[in-house]
């Protein structure tokens, strides 16, 4: 009867773990700071809420100057609206106009 003996090698236990922990170390590490992780999607979202917010200020800008346009429209064309508009956008006051600056701090 023959038999085949093989010695055991110490190191031939230690590769399927090996592979394992490597593929394991590999995806953990990029789950947290690939181009898709944790850390990305941080910064993501703290894109989303500072652009958010610059939206709404610009909406609100819009919205001030889509008032101001229709009190310029044709039909409601007010002599006074257009005078201060007018010296608001030059920065000019007449001789005879006192000018009082409103200054928060």
């Amino acid at each position: 009867m023959w038999t085949k003996h093989h010695k055991k090698r110490r190191f031939g236990r230690l590769v399927v773990p090996a592979i394992t922990v490597a593929f394991l170390s590999y995806f953990g590490y990029h789950s947290i700071h690939g181009d898709f992780g944790l850390q990305a999607t941080e910064q993501l979202e703290r894109q989303r809420i500072a652009r958010t917010a610059e939206l709404a200020k610009l909406t609100k800008a819009r919205v001030a100057l889509e008032r101001q346009v229709e009190l310029m429209s044709d039909g409601s064309l007010e002599r006074d609206m257009i005078d201060e508009i007018s010296r608001y956008q030059l920065n000019m006051s007449r001789a005879d106009e006192i000018v009082i600056m409103n200054t928060y701090f």
